[in-house]
């Protein structure tokens, strides 16, 4: 008897994720389950033809910030439109766990997206995200800063026992109901407050339960290799395994470092620890102003920090330390810092511009620009930092033990998003890899890239039946044509989709035809294996 198959996708080039070789074949697709690979009887329901074209898993963003765009749009078309199927969340923050101080602050700063918090684990509100209907797989780590505020608040010290005891306890919980480790920010505040003891009790706990430690290390310019070992000794001492978020040496007199800490990375590997990294493909960053100024001036949370800055006898302080920094400070080379993204409508006149333009047209110094820009907007104001060495990048991208993120949301290209401008990296970080790393420089196999955007990630995170092409692995995957996949999106016009994926198909559902979603949101949320296993 002949097998009807939901979907078989015909005459592809097969990239199981494995990093083997690439086959020609097909691939058969039942219920949420890939059933068959190869050459099989049967045919589908729905067929589809894939000569010419890759057909690999559904790619693992290992950064993103998509919470807030998703319960926007959950079609999550800017990642979608590149074959990414998973979005990993937690860096620092997390959805939960919350109290409800935290829920009244979270919902102050509420901006052009409005939504009641009605969780508070992590698991909650990962789930309520889900049911809101997104097109996407969702994944967390939890934020380290999350679990600090949640006991210690936004003060400049270390918790007491009790409160790293409950921190402990909270961790564990939120291990069992699947996260996937500790995520934690260390160039902001209140992230910076935590000392790597405090870090390790809690990678501890990930431990137990199969989850790693990942991390925005604590210094990316002058103190890089520091903040490395910092990370590495975590790992040692906690004995989980970490990963480093979008690995980078920001700053010309620091670019030489990234060759360090490549080398002291695969020390470490060679002695047996398992550490890792991603990276997004663009030589510029993207984060806050709130990364140019001191912890002391933010200690306290939002509004103390705000108040802080209208305050004369602050501002002359903090206006001496910033001009002293600048000296080696990559965060304030006020002519590579372009404005974003603004709370403010009325301050939106300004995107586009530099902090240096601001500055002359206002005729304020750098320093008050940006002291100001944080009071008018009452936020951190988002900027595009061009402080990294594109050579950097492509030697990353080429390492064997990095992954691939955008460090950014899942946007449309319509609607509120475009109140407000971006890095280009949340439309094209992932198609960047395939197009331009891959087929235009040659800088990594297309079989190695497919593996380090699905299996590899998958791997590291322990996730059940995801990240390969193999019978009973879950239906996540994504059809492009090798030859005109790419990136659009520039610093000028971020608000373009990549090309070149064709169809994607996400726990058997498929939400990219021919280029264009089909609307539907099959997404689901990815536990860790502490959901499942328990703990060691």
């Amino acid at each position: 008897m002949t097998v009807v198959y939901d979907t078989v996708i015909r005459n592809g080039t097969i990239c199981d994720g494995t990093g083997a070789p690439p086959t020609q074949g097909d691939l058969a697709i039942q219920g949420d389950a890939i059933a068959a690979i190869g050459r099989f009887d049967g045919h589908g329901n729905l067929e589809l033809d894939a000569t010419g074209r890759v057909v690999a898993p559904g790619f693992i963003n290992m950064l993103s910030w998509a919470t807030e765009s998703l319960v926007a749009d959950g079609r999550s078309q800017s990642d979608i439109h590149q074959g990414v199927t998973l979005e990993v969340f937690g860096e620092g923050s997390s959805l939960g766990p919350l109290n409800p101080e935290m829920k009244a602050n979270l919902r102050e700063r509420q901006s052009e997206v409005n939504y009641d918090i009605d969780w508070t684990s992590l698991d909650e509100g990962l789930q309520w995200l889900v049911r809101r209907g997104i097109s996407c797989n969702v994944a967390s780590f939890v934020g380290a800063t999350t679990l600090r505020i949640h006991e210690v608040g936004y003060v400049n010290r270390p918790p007491e026992s009790r409160e790293l005891d409950h921190m402990r306890g909270l961790m564990r919980e939120a291990m069992q109901d699947g996260g996937l480790g500790v995520g934690s920010s260390l160039i902001y505040a209140p992230a910076q407050f935590a000392g790597t003891d405090e870090l390790t009790a809690l990678s501890e706990v990930a431990a137990e339960y199969g989850g790693m430690y990942i991390s925005h290390i604590r210094n990316e310019s002058k103190q890089l290799l520091e903040a490395l070992e910092e990370l590495i000794s975590i790992s040692e001492r906690s004995g989980a395994p970490a990963e480093v978020w979008h690995f980078k040496a920001s700053g010309p007199s620091n670019w030489p470092k990234l060759d360090q800490a490549i080398e002291r990375i695969e020390a470490a590997r060679r002695s047996g620890q398992r550490i890792t990294a991603d990276v997004y493909t663009y030589h510029a960053s993207s984060t806050g102003l709130d990364s140019t100024m001191p912890g002391w001036v933010q200690e306290g949370g939002h509004r103390a920090w705000v108040a802080r800055l209208r305050d004369p006898s602050v501002r002359k302080r903090l206006r001496e330390e910033l001009s002293i920094a600048a000296t080696d400070n990559e965060f304030l080379s006020a002519e590579k810092i372009l404005l974003v993204g603004f709370r403010n409508p009325s301050l939106r006149n300004l995107t586009g511009k530099t902090v240096a333009e601001v500055a002359a047209v206002r005729g304020t110094s750098v320093e008050d620009t940006i002291m100001d820009l944080v009071v008018e907007d009452d936020s951190r104001v988002q900027c595009v930092f061009f402080t990294m060495s594109e050579d950097n990048v492509r030697k990353a991208v080429a390492l064997p033990w990095v992954a691939f993120c955008s460090d950014a949301g899942s946007l449309a290209a319509e609607g509120i998003f475009l109140k407000t401008s971006t890095h280009p990296r949340a439309y094209g970080s992932f198609a960047r890899v395939l197009g331009k790393y891959v087929r235009e420089e040659g800088a990594v196999r297309l079989e190695e890239a497919v593996r380090r955007l699905s299996s590899f990630p998958a791997e590291n995170l322990g996730l059940d039946r995801r990240g390969r092409l193999s019978e009973g692995f879950y239906a996540d995957v994504v059809v492009f044509d090798p030859a005109s996949i790419r990136d659009h999106a520039t610093y000028d016009a971020p608000h373009q989709y990549a090309t070149g994926v064709q169809h994607v198909f996400v726990n058997g559902v498929q939400v990219l035809e021919d280029g264009q979603h089909t609307d539907a949101r099959p997404g689901r949320v990815v536990r860790g294996q502490g959901y499942t296993r328990g703990p060691r």
